[in-house]
């Protein structure tokens, strides 16, 4: 007949199983919990950022132009992001405008920094004279706000750019992409809803798998 001892060791014939007493399986519990939450603490905001974007990968979704209120080339057509390609180093984000399937976001992540890199094609898929501008990060950010200040291909390239800054932010419900030429009038803002997926649309311009 098994019977309990005091270090809960239940006896069947020769073999032993050792039972977990409540106060034992708590602590246990409340240790791995602990050990989670110094896990999530340890981790630095752009890690977490990239975290929730990658939780995306493969989905698509719908957004609209809120600024400028009057643009010709974005104003009241269809704005889709498709976070179509994803690694632990790189996500790719195409970007369609209406028809214009031109335009991909390219983010990459390495020890904790970030970079913005925009590629545009034309519809034979080679590449715009203008292309691979973009920003980079020069801190951890915020685990819902990334921010990339021109870098110097771009200087060099559209020197009017030099003074750009794009921020990406990302929460439960939206996904913003903007744009803030300092010291002077441009500025843009996308605003993406993240509440609804929609169809994942064909592939962008000049996209090799």
């Amino acid at each position: 007949m098994p019977y309990f001892k005091a270090n809960f060791i239940v006896t069947y014939g020769d073999s032993k199983t050792k039972i977990m007493s409540p106060k034992t399986k708590l602590l246990f519990l409340c240790l791995s919990f602990s050990i989670s939450m110094i896990a999530q603490e340890t981790e630095t905001p752009s890690k977490q950022f990239w975290n929730t974007l990658q939780s995306h990968c493969g989905k698509a979704y719908q957004g609209q132009l809120e600024l400028p209120k009057e643009d010709k080339d974005f104003g009241g057509k269809q704005l889709v992001m498709h976070v179509r390609k994803c690694t632990d180093k790189e996500i790719k984000i195409p970007f369609f405008v209406g028809e214009d399937k031109s335009r991909t976001w390219i983010l990459s992540y390495d020890d904790n920094q970030m970079t913005l890199i925009h590629d545009h094609r034309h519809k034979d898929g080679t590449k715009d004279d203008v292309n691979f501008y973009g920003g980079i990060t020069t801190n951890t950010g915020k685990a819902d706000i990334q921010i990339f200040s021109a870098d110097k291909h771009t200087q060099k390239m559209i020197p009017a750019a030099a003074t750009n800054v794009w921020w990406i932010t990302i929460d439960e419900t939206t996904f913003t992409y903007n744009l803030r030429r300092f010291g002077t009038d441009r500025v843009f803002k996308v605003v993406m809803d993240l509440t609804q997926t929609i169809k994942t649309p064909d592939a962008p311009w000049g996209w090799e798998e």
